[in-house]
């Protein structure tokens, strides 16, 4: 299967739940955003990671990089490896003296991991097929715009898939990747494609 290599393009908060956060994984040689709904404790990880922060006491990522660190086994890639049931899934490809092992982990916490040791993030080609999205042309657009801000996660249903790929270009305009992620899963249920989001 072919591989996607991916990068984080954005963590932001979710507007519609206040207990979520969405991190947002782009293609490194496409356009495909691939966003991941994680709870605020992942996200809290990842940010800290990502700033360079050094807590007092080493949080549970830090705690398991120590360890890796300690038994010399080094985190090779990420790799995002399976969707079943609107449940992203996730493997640490480790090795140590010349010996490959695999890891099976929650995609947040992976993620986590990926960004303290500097390790690349990759997926499938079926994944991001199923559950990225990507802005549309301009001309596909409704003559009489929607605006996305105003409507409620609970009435997408309500809504013709060229209005919900307009609404989801609107809110990646402006970076709401949850709401994104809301939309993207009415469009692929009407494509008969699971729900996506990451396991708590």
């Amino acid at each position: 299967m072919k591989k996607i290599d991916l990068e984080i393009v954005a963590l932001s908060h979710s507007v519609t739940q206040s207990h979520n956060y969405a991190v947002v994984l782009g293609e490194v040689s496409g356009n495909r955003r691939l966003p991941i709904v994680i709870g605020g404790f992942e996200a809290q990880a990842i940010a800290v990671a990502m700033e360079r922060m050094i807590p007092n006491r080493p949080l549970t990522h830090d705690l398991f990089k120590n360890t890796l660190d300690t038994f010399n086994v080094e985190l090779k890639e990420v790799l995002i490896n399976n969707l079943l049931d609107g449940i992203f899934y996730a493997q640490l490809v480790c090795e140590r003296d010349g010996e490959e092992f695999v890891i099976d982990s929650r995609t947040s916490d992976a993620i986590a991991m990926a960004v303290r040791f500097k390790s690349p993030i990759t997926t499938f080609d079926f994944i991001m097929e199923q559950a990225g999205v990507v802005l549309e042309d301009e001309e596909e657009k409704e003559d009489q715009p929607i605006i996305a801000e105003d409507v409620s996660p609970d009435s997408y249903d309500q809504y013709s898939l060229k209005a919900l790929r307009q609404m989801l270009d609107d809110v990646l305009e402006t970076e709401d990747y949850e709401k994104a992620a809301l939309i993207r899963d009415e469009i692929n249920k009407r494509s008969g494609t699971s729900e996506s989001g990451e396991a708590s």
